[in-house]
């Protein structure tokens, strides 16, 4: 019943608020989100911890206003998410403007393909559709299995729509799609500050030990594909503003699993300077660094001698 209820809340959402003018879509959404954030519940208080972490300075008051806000730019990115699918393509073209552009272009233009990374910043559904709108380049992305099974259904039919190419996360063919699409030159984009493997590489993140997903770097060593940190953030106006970061190179020396380590600690530094200068812009209402799962998630220790 649960799922179903869900599968309907999702739907009202793509059905009815793409339909309301955008001023009143925003202020919607900001009053549910502080509807959520005065209620304190758990993703609330869970984006507060992680919040704790990435501005370690902050007293109980700074850090609730941080969460409020959260709460308010994770309904900004469910609004705008909604009404995508409506939006003119003059509005979607115009409402993304990232800087270090020239770093995903000129990588296109090498053959070489590129992958994008991005951490939960900001809108990156809205990133996309600039992509594939400005740029008329349509890449291929990997989401999360989500239950229902007709909500997970919605969910792809929407990005689908948007221009991407969408691989379940499960089931064991996504990467070798992916790096087939890499090796003819093309891009492929993924969410990457959350390993939903249980099996992510180890990375320091704002100071303490934290997994991520360890695909963008093996990609990009079988491939020879770029590897490209994303950032996104919102400022006061109608544009979201983002950046692209340069590129991560493979190291020379090491073995695949050192590689990767490297690699993926590099894309975990370049998603901690933009969540550290946004971090009200950071969705984040997961458990995510190893300190705050659960003792029967958290990884084993490797065997010695064995490699991680």
């Amino acid at each position: 019943m649960g799922e179903r209820v869900t599968d309907v809340l999702y739907g009202l959402g793509w059905g009815t608020v793409k339909r309301l003018p955008e001023p009143v879509a925003a202020g919607l959404g900001r009053t549910i989100a502080d509807t959520v954030w005065r209620r304190r519940g758990k993703g609330v208080l869970r984006l507060e911890g992680n919040l704790a972490r990435v501005v370690p300075d902050a007293g109980p008051r700074r850090l609730t206003e941080l969460s409020r806000a959260g709460m308010r730019s994770y309904m900004r990115y469910w609004m705008e998410s909604f009404r995508l699918p409506a939006w003119r393509e003059d509005r979607v073209r115009t409402g993304f403007d990232p800087a270090g552009l020239h770093h995903l272009t000129d990588g296109l233009e090498s053959g070489r393909g590129v992958i994008l990374a991005l951490p939960h910043l900001a809108n990156w559904d809205l990133a996309g559709a600039w992509v594939t709108t400005r740029l008329g380049v349509p890449f291929t992305t990997v989401m999360e299995r989500l239950k229902p099974e007709s909500l997970y259904d919605r969910f792809v039919a929407y990005r689908a729509g948007l221009g991407m190419e969408v691989l379940p996360h499960t089931g064991g063919t996504a990467f070798g799609i992916l790096a087939r699409r890499l090796r003819d030159g093309g891009l492929v984009c993924l969410v990457a500050d959350r390993d939903l493997s249980a099996s992510g590489v180890g990375v320091t993140f704002f100071g303490e030990e934290a997994r991520m997903p360890a695909g963008p770097a093996l990609l990009a060593q079988r491939t020879g594909a770029l590897l490209l940190p994303v950032t996104l953030w919102y400022d006061d106006s109608p544009v979201m503003q983002g950046r692209v970061h340069p590129p991560i190179e493979v190291p020379r020396t090491g073995d695949r699993a050192e590689k990767t380590s490297v690699m993926t600690q590099a894309l975990a530094d370049a998603f901690a300077t933009g969540i550290a200068d946004h971090p009200e812009d950071w969705h984040m209402l997961q458990r995510l660094w190893l300190a705050d799962l659960d003792p029967a998630r958290r990884p084993a220790p490797p065997e010695a001698g064995g490699t991680t």
